[in-house]
């Protein structure tokens, strides 16, 4: 999804594609919706989104559509359970209880389908040991990953969030740990598909693709 706004959230589930939300927390403890760690690149403020209360957040306008970052919950109200909904955690520490619980009691009385994954594989074990109903995914880049340290880095990572699937960077496939997964049932989703080409490498090597903008 562009932005995660809520207009562009809106957009798609009006034309009935599935949403993936990037999500991290605030000062106080809120899921909130949006992508980057720090807020320079997509609004006017700077600095980390984790510094600020959800309503300070929430008076900062996004430069594309000037729309309040949302809340989880308020994203959660208007998708509505009419489409899937991928819930991407952005947690780069060990420390995710915080975010991890915030994501699950906004998602506990979601109706709709409903999956989490990130990168941190701490993610995936703590919805497994408290939330274990959920979908659980491990996004996975070889980007910087591609020797020995890869190679060791991977397998821990998927048994730690003992993921149901995998999401894996479009420009690493094809790779021989996504398709190991895929002959052990492990689903591989891909992102980000932007163009023809990725698409055609999806088909081949992917289950499903996770694209930031439909085609017109």
């Amino acid at each position: 999804m562009v932005e995660n706004s809520g207009g562009a959230i809106a957009a798609a589930v009006a034309r009935g594609f599935g949403v993936e939300l990037d999500v991290q927390l605030s000062r106080d403890g809120e899921a909130m919706v949006f992508h980057d760690h720090v807020l320079d690149r997509l609004t006017a403020a700077q600095g980390p989104v984790a510094a600020r209360t959800a309503a300070e957040l929430q008076a900062i306008r996004l430069t594309i559509g000037g729309e309040a970052m949302p809340r989880l919950a308020e994203a959660l109200d208007l998708i509505g359970g009419r489409t899937p909904l991928l819930v991407e955690l952005k947690s780069p520490g060990r420390q995710v209880g915080r975010l991890c619980a915030a994501v699950a009691g906004a998602l506990q009385a979601y109706s709709g389908p409903a999956g989490v994954m990130s990168f941190n594989p701490e993610v995936g074990g703590w919805f497994a040991r408290h939330a274990p109903h959920l979908l659980r995914g491990l996004v996975v880049t070889e980007n910087g990953k591609r020797g020995m340290r890869g190679r060791i880095e991977r397998p821990f990572s998927l048994w730690r969030a003992r993921a149901d699937f995998l999401a894996y960077d479009i420009r690493d496939l094809p790779s021989s740990f996504a398709e190991a997964g895929r002959r052990r049932g492990l689903p591989v989703y891909t992102w980000t598909v932007r163009g023809e080409a990725d698409r055609d490498r999806a088909r081949a090597f992917a289950d499903q693709i996770i694209f930031e903008a439909p085609p017109q």
